[in-house]
């Protein structure tokens, strides 16, 4: 698969092309919207730190604001990154192959180029549906600067749904922005304070990419899998597009992506629910409503996230932050905190179930109180 198997170009014509308009808001409205981001941005990063300990390496920079064509073009230009190498390893390792060998040739070389625009087209789509419901974002994979170097990652924020959000909850908008900023700079944190986490976290996306079955059969196969995944998913069933195109292999390396993607979302939740009432006074209202919109959505909506995955992210949210939580209770922030300390401390998918495994592994039994002679 060389990298012009998907036209980055038609991906992001039809995103901004298929993308639904944002609130209406007047361009005062949308300055001022931005202005506030931007400082409660600044003013999150300083109660996070606070709290979590997490300090070390944070950039200072406010939050990038963007609008749902900004979010899209911001992802494909991640994707480029990621994606774009492993796409020359993949065509190395296929050879002559299945697609390789239609690719030989003037006629393969038409076929290869309907293909990247179809490709980039499905790519381009789901996207769209994405820009509208996601509210901010740390962006891992960015492409070098001017100067040849690689960005170390950019928090960004989408403005038209955290307004569109804020309006349908019918919350006090101040306190949802910086709530929202909390959860993001959460994130932030995490990258920015743990050294080998981004490239951790690139090392098994490499690796699951990497590991796709390449068999004509076994393809075969797969296909047919996403149907039936798209069948069980219209039917209400818990089939999704993700689990369909796994091979073994790539289900044990999600399995560690997941976990480690788990604890990231429900440390971000946890922190932004711990620190809120102190700085958000409307925090639970706001938790309540949120979280009843997380698990509305229309027949159609619920038939995409099921697909896209998307519900099993909202089970994230809550499991981790569960695990978070009562880490937290039994031990503290600091001894919290040593799942940070190295890919090792990561909690595996069954810690996250159970807590305690991780304490006891991790941790340790808290020593005994020296007795009295």
């Amino acid at each position: 698969m060389p990298a012009s198997m998907i036209d980055w170009n038609v991906a992001v014509q039809t995103g901004t092309r298929l993308v639904r308009s944002g609130p209406q808001v007047s361009p005062t409205e949308a300055r001022q919207v931005v202005a506030e981001l931007r400082d409660l941005s600044r003013i999150a990063q300083g109660h996070v730190r606070e709290f979590t300990g997490m300090d070390g390496g944070l950039d200072p920079s406010p939050a990038k604001v963007v609008d749902r064509p900004g979010w899209i073009k911001a992802n494909v230009d991640g994707f480029r990154v990621v994606l774009e190498p492993l796409m020359e390893q993949l065509q190395e390792r296929r050879g002559g192959g299945m697609l390789g060998g239609i690719g030989g040739g003037a006629g393969g070389a038409v076929i290869q180029a309907v293909g990247s625009r179809v490709t980039g087209a499905q790519v381009g789509a789901i996207l769209a549906y994405m820009a509208s419901r996601v509210l901010g974002q740390y962006e891992l994979f960015l492409p070098p600067d001017p100067a040849g170097r690689a960005p170390t990652g950019r928090l960004t924020l989408v403005a038209p749904n955290i307004v569109h959000a804020e309006q349908e909850l019918d919350v006090d908008t101040h306190d949802f922005r910086l709530w929202v900023c909390l959860h993001e700079e959460t994130h932030r944190a995490q990258f920015a304070s743990v050294s080998w986490l981004r490239a951790y976290v690139q090392d098994q996306m490499t690796a699951f990419l990497l590991a796709a079955d390449l068999d004509p059969g076994a393809l075969l196969n797969r296909l047919r899998d996403v149907g039936e995944a798209v069948a069980d998913a219209v039917r209400g069933g818990e089939g999704n597009l993700i689990d369909a195109i796994q091979t073994p292999e790539q289900r044990e390396i999600l399995d560690r992506l997941t976990a480690v993607m788990t604890l990231a979302e429900g440390h971000g939740d946890y922190v932004m629910d711990a620190v809120g009432p102190e700085v958000v006074p409307s925090v639970a209202d706001i938790r309540a409503k949120f979280q009843h919109r997380r698990e509305g959505g229309s027949g159609v909506d619920r038939v995409m996230r099921r697909l896209l995955g998307l519900d099993l992210k909202m089970k994230q949210y809550a499991e981790g932050s569960r695990f978070v939580r009562t880490v937290i209770e039994q031990v503290g922030m600091v001894q919290f905190n040593r799942v940070w300390t190295s890919p090792n401390t990561l909690p595996t998918h069954a810690e996250i179930q159970d807590p305690a495994l991780w304490v006891g592994r991790v941790i340790g039994k808290p020593e005994l109180p020296p007795t009295a002679d």
